[in-house]
């Protein structure tokens, strides 16, 4: 045994004896899995980002409060090291399960059961009882959570992040339906699983409506945004040390470039404003941070000649993924942050940036509604034509004061979203499936 695990184990001997873990149902050790995306990739391009983020950040506060928590993943190199710490009480497993490189998303069902088979050896050689919850993250880790949720008697507690029903009701042009054997994969979950953790409102309604879920064992628990990270600061600054124009009106998008994200709209939108006041060319900038996903490199190439055949490509500026802190500072130098998405179950993004003091132009779609406020914190539209963005945009770019007014709705919004509160209402959400699990076992005793 590594000495990592080692430090592993005796960190939990403390936590079983403290004051939180007497509190929760013995709730001590958790299996996190994130199958089909590993906790430490960049988000923003490929399969990572807002559920990648979200699984980091669960995890560190449920450290916090005294919980062990062992996130298993699939490896995708053969560098990796089988047992990573990603921090205290929190270690990543990566699984062996295919070739490791060029395994795309919808191939990953062949290896489903090759992942579930990792799970269960790395429980193998524990003692009975050893993880207390497993908590899947996406269809495919809760097909594998099923598994072991079934041989280790322990409750599944299930988060969808994206929903495929919702997704193929909302398509972008040119987009590409989810499988039916993924349809039928979240079904399953649904039917199966101890409780299942809704982003929001909207999400708990469309599981109910669409997939028949029981209500009572759905809860909505908010994700939340690192305040540490994320905060306001000082525009001319943050402009200074990205090299962006003083006096440009700077339009951020951050997300994978695929049609699910719809930064085309925001392209083209540029080219609306500028027909419309050509003086605005001489000031006008849109970022787009973040890399291809879905059909790889051609979306991008696709973005990129879009902005050269609409004639806009000197106002548009492609960046890579960035780091926490980069983006923090792009949100702090921007004039709006724009989330153009046709279906988003939380909305990540949005939160991050109003936590930065910089309102969001968003879609009028799931759980947008919950992390923009509209006519507070920012505006949400009801479609995706460009002209009826642009216009929203001039709107707000032309009223500095709404900005300002703005600005300030942005930042109390975003103090209502909490990663601790997130943690602590989700660790309640364990309590209950346990309670509810140990009592079905005395009935049936």
């Amino acid at each position: 045994m590594s000495r990592k695990l080692t430090g592993l184990a005796a960190s939990a001997d403390v936590a079983s004896v403290s004051e939180i873990s007497r509190n929760v149902e013995r709730v001590n050790r958790v299996a996190m899995l994130s199958i089909h995306t590993s906790p430490l990739e960049q988000p923003g391009t490929g399969d990572a980002g807002g559920l990648n983020v979200y699984v980091v950040q669960l995890s560190r506060q449920l450290a916090q409060l005294g919980i062990n928590v062992e996130i298993f993943t699939r490896a995708t190199n053969s560098h990796t090291p089988p047992v990573t710490e990603l921090d205290e009480r929190i270690i990543v497993r990566h699984l062996e399960s295919g070739v490791f490189e060029g395994l795309k998303k919808e191939d990953l069902p062949a290896q489903l059961c090759s992942l579930s088979s990792g799970v269960l050896r790395a429980e193998a050689n524990r003692p009975p009882g050893w993880y207390d919850v497993i908590h899947s993250h996406y269809w495919l880790s809760g097909q594998v959570g099923f598994v072991a949720s079934e041989r280790w008697d322990v409750p599944l507690i299930h988060s969808m992040h994206t929903l495929a029903k919702v997704k193929n009701q909302a398509l972008a042009e040119g987009d590409t339906p989810e499988p039916q054997l993924r349809v039928h994969g979240e079904q399953i979950v649904v039917d199966t699983a101890d409780r299942i953790v809704a982003n929001t409102v909207d999400e708990r309604n469309e599981l109910i409506e669409l997939y028949g879920a029981d209500p009572h064992r759905v809860s909505v628990v908010h994700p939340g945004v690192d305040l540490e990270n994320f905060g306001p600061g000082d525009p001319a600054t943050a402009r200074d040390a990205l090299g962006v124009r003083a006096d440009a009106e700077l339009l951020v998008f951050v997300g994978r470039i695929q049609p699910l994200k719809a930064p085309d709209v925001l392209v083209k939108a540029v080219a609306e404003l500028v027909a419309v006041n050509p003086e605005r060319r001489h000031r006008l900038q849109l970022v787009i941070c973040g890399g291809p996903s879905g059909a790889g490199m051609e979306r991008l190439h696709a973005l990129e000649q879009l902005a050269v055949d609409l004639g806009v490509d000197d106002l548009v500026r492609f960046i890579p993924p960035a780091d926490h802190p980069t983006l923090a500072t792009w949100f702090q130098a921007a004039d709006l942050v724009c989330v153009p998405s046709h279906s988003e179950s939380f909305g990540l993004v949005a939160v991050e940036a109003q936590a930065c003091g910089t309102p969001v132009v968003a879609t009028d779609v799931g759980g947008l509604r919950t992390t923009v406020a509209n006519g507070t914190s920012g505006i949400l539209i009801d479609n995706h034509r460009p002209r009826d963005w642009a216009h929203a945009i001039a709107g707000l770019l032309d009223d500095r004061k709404k900005l300002v007014k703005l600005s300030t709705g942005a930042l109390a919004h975003a103090r209502q979203f909490s990663w601790h509160d997130t943690a602590r209402r989700t660790l309640e959400v364990y309590r209950d499936a346990v309670s509810d699990r140990q009592k079905l076992q005395r009935s049936v005793g």
